[in-house]
């Protein structure tokens, strides 16, 4: 019995002398890797409002910036909390594989769209933080590549709530609209993102948020119709366990859209919040935990009122929306190269004045 103790124990030693030698083993790895600089040393379409240092240099081998999702930069949150959603999305995808049937029920495809579609969008917005910063064409492609999974995203949810949470009285009015709606809103979002991304020099900064947050907040609501009639028409009286998981993805979507739209503790206190507690970070943790309660709603909502979708859809219904959840991808792509092509011509013309 000591012996085993012992043995364990010396595992224990050896694995975190292991752990210890990761940040030279780094170190050594890249020895050379610059540190960050202030907002005055970079081009100012990198800089972020009221983010005063912790911009990494331009124009370094992209070994650098692959590494640097180990080192200490204000970018540093915004791809770990993403990163991080990403592997408990697909945690989570696991573990429905083995109750779901994803391929043989074509109703469970919705929420395998609420999925994807969530793994999707936070892997694109990590590598868009993690590697947007090598160059000016860099930050423009990678950013649109967010903004086609945002984009996405919200075809996602609008599928999910339309699918599942919907009642019938509201499905009576809206069954033939609501998706095809949801396609015109999410590509909509994708170009009012682009172009506001696009035209941020030429446009005060109140001016391109603008172009991001109107188009967005349209599609919520329209998208989120179904569960804020479910909320309101909710009773105390019943005992719906689905019902905290909606209360909870309203709420934190709610503190999602106040943290993007006012940056208010670097606006107040600027250069004390560079590094981690910045506004956007905070946003980034809060759709994290929007999207997990989304996650978890949407499945309980497949198992428990199946009785109720499968008497509102028709039996290619599924089939229908998973194409328009395509069509949405495509457009949106197409919208995202439309803009990054304007970019590259505006890109050439500054470089040749040079």
């Amino acid at each position: 019995m000591a012996t085993m103790v012992m043995e364990r124990l010396v595992c224990v030693f050896i694995n975190l002398q292991q752990i210890k030698e990761v940040p030279r083993m780094l170190t050594l790895a890249a020895p050379s890797m610059p540190g960050t600089v202030r907002d005055t040393d970079v081009p100012h379409y990198f800089r972020e409002r009221y983010i005063c240092s912790g911009y990494r240099p331009l124009n370094q081998g992209w070994r650098y910036y692959f590494l640097s999702l180990f080192q200490c930069h204000n970018e540093t949150i915004n791809v770990w909390t993403h990163l991080l959603a990403f592997f408990i999305f697909l945690v989570k995808l696991g573990q429905l594989t083995e109750t779901v049937d994803f391929v043989g029920d074509h109703h469970s495809w919705p929420l395998l769209v609420v999925i994807l579609s969530s793994l999707i969008y936070s892997a694109f917005s990590a590598t868009a933080h993690l590697l947007g910063g090598k160059s000016e064409l860099c930050h423009y492609t990678l950013f649109f590549l967010d903004f086609i999974g945002v984009a996405q995203y919200q075809y996602g949810s609008a599928l999910g709530h339309f699918y599942y949470v919907v009642d019938e009285n509201l499905h009576r009015h809206v069954h033939g609209i609501f998706m095809p709606l949801a396609t015109i809103l999410s590509c909509l979002s994708c170009l009012g993102c682009c172009s506001g991304k696009y035209c941020n020099h030429s446009l005060p900064t109140c001016a391109h948020k603008l172009g991001q947050v109107i188009p967005s907040a349209l599609a919520y609501l329209w998208d989120s119709s179904p569960v804020t009639k479910r909320i309101l028409s909710w009773s105390t009286d019943s005992n719906d366990p689905v019902m905290i998981y909606h209360f909870g993805q309203v709420a934190l979507f709610l503190c999602c859209a106040f943290f993007f739209s006012f940056p208010m503790q670097e606006r107040y206190f600027p250069g004390q919040f560079d590094f981690i507690g910045q506004s956007h970070q905070v946003f980034h943790v809060f759709l994290s935990c929007c999207t997990l309660c989304q996650i978890h709603a949407t499945h309980l909502d497949f198992v428990g009122r199946r009785t109720l979708y499968t008497n509102l859809r028709k039996s290619d219904e599924a089939v229908l929306f998973v194409r328009l959840y395509v069509v949405t991808l495509v457009v949106c792509t197409l919208i995202a190269f439309f803009i990054l092509s304007k970019v590259n011509k505006t890109l050439d013309l500054k470089y040749k004045s040079k």
